[in-house]
């Protein structure tokens, strides 16, 4: 993609008002060719299963082992974000469910929760719970670890678990005033500690941590270069009511690209994911176009227009009834010419 190019596709979308600076449209298209040199023009859309389109669920549920519940009510979340999964608080209902969804053609699970004030799930009392699954199905498990200990990140790697997904934000100042923890240092430790286990790192960036501003996330990004992340999710604030940033904008979405497009940069072959989390309508839709022209490779729930786009662009859709953090596999893809009720199949 050339500039040209760059410049009349943003010029012919319906949403897209702003005047793009040429440094920040010069990033987007180093960005969107590099990924195409280092991964092709595939892109995967990703339909997880606390989600609908077209009347097709997901197969990849999350499930909270806390229920509603979480001590730590973190600014952005106030335990919003647990409300619309499975709940399976107690170890027999977590192996029960597992199994019973496993025997319906589900792919796998995504286990996460509310966590105590030190920002750690129970996961000790559920390992026996998931290893017993793991033995008996091939689900393909994943967890969103919270912000665990080197103990904790090696149970879930022998029980199991494949992926740990981790919120990893860039300074101190956001660790203590929005997620209520006494500093920085709990995360880092937990990255350094899912890495140490074994188990594969997805970390997630929450762009407009600081109440619909972009400040520290590039300081997350200088962060990771410290590791080996299997892949690189992206979502944006979404500022739910009752929770503190009820009310604030969230973030501009070209502020969001432009910090995509750095990490595409820095990161040239790693999957790079605009995840599940963005406000819906225009916002998303907008947010999405960026997303596509900034360098990503996978994008979990999409509008028509982010379809039409990338085939716009000479990339080549598929889907997968799985989170975003997974890679696509062949027999669990289908183009987008086909139906999305394609035969089940389970992940190895």
């Amino acid at each position: 993609m050339d500039l040209q190019l760059a410049k009349e596709i943003l010029n012919g979308l319906d949403h897209f008002q702003a005047s793009l600076e040429l440094p920040t449209l010069e990033l987007m298209v180093e960005a969107f060719n590099t990924a195409r040199a280092n991964l092709g023009y595939e892109i995967t859309f990703y339909l997880p299963g606390t989600v609908k389109i077209d009347k097709v669920r997901g197969r990849y549920p999350a499930i909270s082992i806390t229920g509603d519940r979480c001590s730590l009510l973190c600014e952005h979340c106030k335990a919003k974000l647990l409300l619309p999964m499975w709940k399976a608080d107690t170890p027999a209902e977590l192996k029960d469910t597992l199994i019973a969804v496993y025997e319906k053609g589900v792919l796998g699970a995504l286990l996460t929760g509310g966590s105590d004030k030190e920002g750690r799930l129970p996961w000790e009392g559920f390992l026996s719970a998931i290893e017993d699954v793991s033995s008996q199905t091939d689900l393909y498990l994943t967890a969103h670890t919270g912000f665990l200990n080197k103990s904790q990140a090696y149970g879930l790697r022998q029980a199991g678990i494949r992926q740990g997904l981790l919120d990893l934000m860039g300074s101190d100042e956001v660790a203590q005033r929005v997620y209520h923890l006494r500093s920085l240092l709990p995360v880092l430790n937990a990255l350094k500690g899912i890495c140490e286990a074994g188990l594969e790192l997805v970390p997630h960036i929450l762009a407009g941590l600081e109440y619909g501003r972009l400040k520290s996330e590039y300081q997350a990004l200088s962060i990771l270069k410290d590791y080996n992340p299997k892949s690189l999710v992206f979502v944006a604030l979404t500022p739910f009511k009752g929770t503190g940033m009820e009310g604030v904008n969230p973030p501009d979405p070209l502020e969001v690209a432009k910090l995509i497009a750095t990490a595409r940069l820095m990161f040239p072959g790693l999957p790079i994911s605009l995840g599940c989390e963005r406000k819906r309508g225009r916002y998303a839709e907008m947010l999405e176009y960026l997303a596509l022209l900034s360098g990503i490779d996978r994008m979990a729930i999409w509008s028509e227009g982010a379809i039409s786009l990338a085939q716009g662009l000479g990339l080549r859709p598929r889907f997968q009834l799985t989170c975003c953090s997974l890679d696509p596999k062949e027999e669990l893809c289908t183009s987008l010419t086909q139906s999305f009720d394609h035969p089940t199949h389970h992940l190895g």
